[in-house]
């Protein structure tokens, strides 16, 4: 993203034989409740536990203007545990729900969990799947006070972090269990939907047309969005051979969408760039899209960043950004939302580079200029950006900060194991994720040498760097 400047309890049981028959094992641990949640210290109802999820199939449908949905989404998943029962997250009023065919219980413990229990317990290591029928009114909705759904009558971007799932399909939501989509959205003849990956089929009918999405590759449920409305398009090919798409709104002024056209157009040029410097594109298509709506930031939206009007081609910092969490934030995700300074402070020095130096040998240089810059401004350097707090997340210190830090490791390891670094982390880890513990430990490895200090002073304490070798500032 980038803002504008059961308890298990146990059942022993015993075989009574005859006289004298010796008593029998112990049985396994009996199914439980799969958790509400799946262990996030900052957002613990988000996610869920007993299951990792496989395949997301999704199936909605709006006329746009009422501002209603409704869907049914069938989850293929596979238990971790012996389940009696088990959590998705899902915002919207449930009409029925079904396990492997057989209709299902369910109840709502709160407006964001849905509990749903199995006519028969679903063993560990077997893979079932769960289909919810659903209908509401998303833009409605408000969870910890969040309003999510971006929408007016004309026009539907769902593109929100770090929740946005749970507006309009049931999910396992958190970045920790990545699945891959089929997402089919029903409009009205004449509207278009645009989704993550590559369009499948688009079926027209006499009132409504359906579009089918198709995401191949892991992807975290929050990237996880559609467009609806009415769209100009334009398809090609990067240099690289991999498939783009590029969308703008037509509620925008004319002008407005030749300069926002403008500015998509330097994806497959920016992606280029990027590849250079972290290896092939993780994903097997590319684009974005420029909405009339105006949510406040850009999202990177797996495959398809998607953005406000912000003008034309000389914005295309946005555009970097944006990209390099395709490589950092989709690709890799967090482990957890507290490791968030992993996806911006990276993205932002990606931005940095780009669009204010364009070579790596000022970036030393912006690095000095933005400790000076703060030298005076405690409430920059107050935030722990490794742990920063859930009302933080998005702190411009998070994006800043991450970025000095990436430039001063750097700094520190040079140039040569930096690149192996980056290379590294984004190859072995690709469609996981990683923490910041995860990243320092390889960033050792890879630099041959103890950063735990270096870090602590970039990342933990509560003040501004010291100006020392060790801390990558000269």
């Amino acid at each position: 993203m980038r803002h504008r400047p059961a308890a298990v309890l146990a059942a022993a049981l015993l075989v009574l034989a005859g006289a004298g028959a010796a008593p029998a094992a112990p049985a396994a641990d009996a199914p439980a409740a799969g958790a509400a949640g799946i262990g996030d210290p900052y957002f613990p109802a988000d996610g869920n536990g007993g299951y990792d999820v496989r395949h997301y199939d999704v199936h909605v449908s709006t006329a746009v203007a009422d501002g209603r949905l409704s869907g049914r989404a069938t989850i293929t998943a596979t238990a971790t545990q012996d389940l009696a029962s088990f959590h998705l997250d899902l915002l919207l009023p449930v009409s029925s729900v079904r396990v492997d065919g057989r209709p299902a219980a369910r109840d709502r413990p709160d407006r964001h969990e849905l509990r749903i229990t199995p006519a028969a317990p679903i063993p560990a290591g077997r893979s079932f799947r769960v289909s919810v029928t659903y209908a509401g009114r998303p833009g409605s909705v408000s969870w910890r006070g969040e309003r999510a759904w971006v929408a007016n009558r004309h026009e539907i971007v769902t593109m929100g972090q770090p929740q946005m799932a749970a507006w309009w399909f049931p999910a396992n939501d958190h970045p920790r269990d990545k699945a891959t989509f089929d997402v089919s959205v029903r409009v009205p003849r004449g509207r278009q939907a645009v989704s993550n990956g590559r369009l499948v089929e688009r079926t027209a009918g006499r009132r409504w047309t359906v579009f089918h999405w198709r995401q191949a590759d892991p992807m975290a449920t929050y990237l996880a969005f559609f467009a609806a409305g009415d769209f100009t398009l334009e398809r090609g090919r990067t240099a690289a051979g991999t498939p783009y798409l590029l969308a703008v709104s037509e509620r925008l002024a004319p002008g407005e969408r030749r300069r926002a056209m403008a500015l998509l157009r330097r994806t497959p040029t920016i992606q280029a760039w990027l590849e250079r410097h972290l290896g092939r594109y993780p994903f097997r298509s590319t684009g974005g899209l420029v909405t009339s709506l105006d949510p406040g930031f850009a999202l990177e939206n797996q495959t398809r960043p998607t953005y406000p009007y912000l003008g034309g081609a000389g914005q295309d910092w946005i555009v970097a950004h944006e990209l390099a969490h395709q490589w950092f934030g989709d690709g890799v995700s967090l482990e957890s939302w507290r490791d968030i300074w992993l996806n911006e402070g990276l993205a932002t020095w990606f931005e940095v580079r780009w669009d204010d130096y364009g070579g790596s040998a000022s970036m030393p240089e912006w690095l000095t200029a933005t400790w000076e810059s703060h030298a005076d401004d405690p409430s920059f350097w107050d935030l722990p950006v490794d742990d920063p707090g859930r009302n933080r997340l998005f702190d411009e210190a998070v994006y800043v900060r991450g970025a000095m830090t990436v430039q001063a490791l750097r700094n520190r390891i040079g140039a040569t194991a930096f690149d192996t670094l980056l290379r590294r982390w984004v190859g072995e880890r690709r469609f996981g994720s990683g923490s910041t513990a995860d990243f320092v430990a390889l960033a050792e490895e890879v630099g041959g040498q103890d950063l735990g200090a270096f870090f602590t002073a970039w990342l933990s304490t509560p003040e501004r760097p010291a100006r020392t070798a060790e801390n990558g500032l000269t």
